[in-house]
C-alpha cells in the first residue's frame, strides 16, 4: 500500500511514523510542496499521531493533502479533515448573478453555500469581507512544452500551470499539435506524457488537425470516445507548408466534427496571401519584426474569418474562432453570424486587450520580437477597447491567453528574417487581471460578464460546466477570492512563468486574486504561492456539448446534498445584458469597507444585521465530538423544530 503526504519540510528530512516506518523527503522542484512517500503492507487506517523529522515536528495541520489512501490520525480521516475550508463574508459571483454567501468546501467539492452554515470543527476559515468569490479561471488557449519553428517553449506544464494558478486560473486547455503525417493518437499520448506528472491544476486538451487522410478521420472518431476524451479539433488556415489545411480538407474536417458532435476550431488567416506577402517583403529588404504584421494585415484575418464561417455553414457545423485580433475581423464575424445556422463562438486574448502592435516597431530587436505572435498584435491603438466592447456586446465570448513563450535566444533565430521568429507571447498569469483592469475597472464589463469571459463560457462550450466555471453546490472547489482593490504592477521581476520578459511590463492593475483554491487546496494563500507538481488531473471533455449542440447541462449530483436554494436556470447564451441593482459597476459596489448586504442568500435569509451575533465566530468546536472513527462528520437536519423546512428557516 502506498501513501503520499504533501508537507512543507527541508530536503533530507526523515519522517517517523508510529509503527517505526521511516521515509526520506523527495523535493520535487523549487516552489512545490515536498512529497513524502512510504510503502508498507498496512491496513487502510494507519494510526499516525504525528509526523516528525530530525529538526521539527509536524502536527497533522501541516499536512496539505493526502492521496491514494485514507490514512487516519486519532480516528479522524485525514483526507477529509485536511480538505475542509470555509470562505466567509464574500460576495459570490457567477456569470448569471451575484449573491452574499459563505462557501463551504470539503474533499475538493463545494458542499454548502449560504449563511450561518453548520460545519465541522477544525475547518480552516478564510475571511472574504470586501472580496468577490468567483469560479477559478479557465484558459481555453495555451501552448506549453511545444516545439515549433526550431525552438521549444520556455514554459512546460509545471511552470505554465504554476503561473496560471498565480493569476487565478485553475484549469487550462492546451493544444496537441501533431507534425504533418504524425498519428493523432501518438501525438495525444506524447502530450499526456508531458503533462500528467507536471500540471499544478486540472487540464484538458484540444487536438490539432494539421494534415488530412482517411486515417486522420478514423483517429478523430477514436479521440472522441471515452478512452481519450477530446471534443474539439483545431484547423489552421495559416502556416502554409506546415499545419495549414486547404479549403477542401477544412470542409471535410468540419463535416467530421459535426458528425462526431465535436467543435471545430480555426486559426483564421489567409495562409496563401501571407506566403506571397512574405516573399515581397523579404525581396524588398524588410526583415525586421515589423514585417510580421505587414505580411498579415487586418484584411487577411477578416477574409479568413468570413471564409471559415462560410465553410462551417456549408457543413452545418458550429464553429469556434481562436484569437480574434482585429477590428476588421470583428466586423467580418458580425456579418457572418447573421446567416449562420449553427452557433459561432469567438475568443480574443489578454495580449489583444492589454497591449498593441506598436511594440513590434521598437528599435530593440528583443523587445520587438518579444511581441511577435500570429495573428499579430495590431498597431491600431483602438483595437484593445474594441475587443473589450465586443466582449460586452457578446460579439466575443471568451478570453484566452495563447500563452506560448520563448527565450530570448530562440526569438533571436529571426534576427535578419522576421519569418524565423518563433511566434508567441505570455499571458496565462496576467489574463484575468488585465481583463479586469481594462474591462471591469473602466465600466465596460460587469463582474458577471467577467466570469463568463474568463471561465463560465469556456466551461459550457467544452462540456466542463457546471463541474467547472461555477460556484455552486456540487461543483469542483476551483475558486478565486478576488480582491478588487489589490493594486500591483505587472513585471518580469515578479511573474511566475519561466521567462525574463513580459509584454505587459510596467502596467498597473487594480484587482487580483488574494486566494486561489484548486480542487479544494489553497494554492495561492494571501499572496504566497504553494503549488504541487503533478497535483492536477486530466479532464475528459465529452462530445455533443449541451451548450453547443442544444439542451441543458445538468447540475452535478452529490450523494448527500446540503440545503440550498435551486440554481437559477442558465441562459442559452451568455450576454452582458443590463445589470440588475446588484450588478452595478464594481467601484460602486465596493464603496466602503464591506460589500453591500441586502442581497438574498441561498437559505432565504438576509445578511446579519449590525450587532447581531455571528455564529461562525463561536468558540465551540466539533472536533472532540468527532474523535470516534465511526462518528459522522456532519449532521443534516431534515425536519427542524416546527416541522418540515419551507426553505425560509
Amino acid at each position: 500500500m502506498k501513501t503520499e503526504l504533501y508537507v512543507h519540510a527541508s530536503e533530507g528530512s526523515v519522517f517517523y511514523f508510529r509503527r517505526r516506518i521511516s521515509v526520506s523527503v523527495r523535493y520535487p522542484r523549487e516552489g512545490a510542496s515536498v512529497v513524502v512517500s512510504y510503502t508498507a503492507e498496512l491496513p487502510p487506517f494507519l494510526d499516525v499521531f504525528a509526523i516528525r523529522s530530525r529538526h521539527s515536528s509536524y502536527n497533522i495541520s501541516n499536512v496539505i493533502m493526502t492521496v491514494d489512501a485514507h490514512t487516519s490520525v486519532s480516528g479522524i480521516n485525514i483526507k477529509s479533515s485536511q480538505n475542509r475550508l470555509l470562505i466567509k463574508n464574500g460576495r459570490v459571483v457567477n456569470d448569471d448573478g451575484m449573491e452574499e454567501a459563505d462557501v463551504y468546501v470539503e474533499d475538493g467539492i463545494i458542499k454548502q453555500m449560504g449563511r450561518n452554515l453548520i460545519i465541522p470543527g477544525g475547518t480552516r476559515v478564510i475571511d472574504a469581507t470586501g472580496k468577490l468569490v468567483m469560479p477559478g479561471g479557465i484558459d481555453p488557449h495555451t501552448h506549453l512544452d511545444l516545439e515549433m519553428m526550431g525552438a521549444k517553449t520556455a514554459d512546460d506544464f509545471y511552470t505554465g500551470t504554476k503561473a496560471a494558478v498565480a493569476g487565478g486560473t485553475t484549469t487550462i486547455i492546451d493544444f496537441v499539435l501533431p507534425q504533418r503525417g504524425q498519428s493523432l493518437i501518438e501525438a495525444y499520448s506524447n502530450w499526456r506524457e508531458k503533462a500528467d506528472n507536471k500540471v499544478c491544476c486540472d487540464y484538458a486538451l484540444h487536438m490539432g488537425v494539421t494534415w488530412w487522410s482517411p486515417s486522420v478521420e478514423r483517429e478523430m472518431e477514436q479521440l472522441c470516445g471515452e478512452e481519450y476524451g477530446i471534443n474539439s479539433f483545431k484547423m489552421f488556415m495559416a502556416y502554409k507548408d506546415a499545419w495549414m489545411l486547404d479549403d477542401y480538407h477544412l470542409y471535410l474536417a468540419m463535416e467530421t466534427c459535426k458528425r462526431l458532435g465535436a467543435l471545430p476550431q480555426v486559426h483564421a488567416e489567409n495562409g496563401d496571401i501571407i506566403a506571397r506577402n512574405v516573399e515581397k517583403l523579404l525581396a524588398a529588404g524588410k526583415t525586421d519584426p515589423e514585417g510580421h504584421e505587414l505580411s498579415r494585415d487586418e484584411e487577411v484575418e477578416a477574409e479568413a474569418v468570413n471564409r471559415a464561417c462560410v465553410i462551417a455553414n456549408q457543413a452545418n457545423a458550429p464553429l469556434y474562432i481562436v484569437h480574434v485580433m482585429s477590428r476588421e475581423a470583428l466586423r467580418a464575424l458580425d456579418f457572418a453570424r447573421a446567416r449562420q445556422r449553427q452557433p459561432v463562438y469567438a475568443e480574443t486574448l489578454a495580449a489583444t486587450v492589454g497591449t498593441d502592435g506598436s511594440h513590434c516597431r521598437n528599435a530593440c530587436f528583443r523587445h520587438a520580437a518579444g511581441h511577435v505572435m500570429s495573428p499579430p498584435l495590431r498597431s491600431d491603438p483602438n483595437t484593445p477597447q474594441a475587443m473589450v466592447d465586443a466582449l460586452a456586446n457578446d460579439c466575443l465570448q471568451l478570453v484566452g491567453s495563447d500563452h506560448c513563450t520563448f527565450h530570448e535566444k530562440d526569438k533571436a533565430l529571426g534576427q535578419g528574417d522576421f519569418t524565423k521568429i518563433p511566434n508567441g507571447v505570455n499571458g496565462v498569469e496576467e489574463r484575468m487581471a488585465i481583463l479586469w483592469q481594462r474591462g471591469v475597472n473602466t465600466g465596460a464589463l460587469d463582474p458577471c460578464r467577467f466570469v463568463a469571459a474568463t471561465s463560465a463560457c469556456a466551461a459550457r462550450v467544452f462540456a466542463l460546466w457546471p463541474r467547472k466555471g461555477r460556484v455552486a453546490v456540487g461543483s469542483d472547489a476551483d475558486l478565486v477570492v478576488w480582491d478588487p482593490r489589490l493594486q500591483r504592477t505587472v513585471s518580469a521581476a515578479n511573474h511566475h512563468h519561466a521567462l525574463d520578459f513580459n509584454i505587459f511590463e510596467g502596467q498597473s492593475v487594480v484587482g487580483s486574486p488574494q486566494y486561489v483554491i484548486v480542487n479544494g487546496r489553497v494554492c495561492l494563500d494571501d499572496g504566497d504561492l504553494r503549488v504541487a507538481e503533478g497535483y492536477g488531473k486530466f479532464l475528459k471533455t465529452p462530445v455533443f456539448s449541451p451548450y453547443v449542440y442544444g439542451g441543458e447541462a445538468p447540475m452535478p449530483q452529490t450523494p448527500e446534498p446540503y440545503p440550498s436554494s435551486p440554481m437559477p436556470e442558465s441562459p442559452s447564451r451568455v450576454t452582458n445584458g443590463t445589470p440588475t441593482n446588484e450588478l452595478n459597476i464594481v467601484s460602486k459596489q465596493m464603496a466602503g469597507t464591506a460589500l453591500s448586504s441586502g442581497c438574498s442568500t441561498p437559505t432565504g435569509r438576509k445578511m446579519r444585521e449590525p450587532g447581531q451575533r455571528d455564529l461562525q465566530n463561536s468558540t465551540f468546536s466539533l472536533s472532540k465530538e468527532m474523535e470516534g472513527a465511526d462518528t459522522k462528520t456532519s449532521v443534516r437536519v431534515r425536519n427542524p423544530p416546527g416541522g418540515k423546512s419551507s426553505g425560509l428557516w
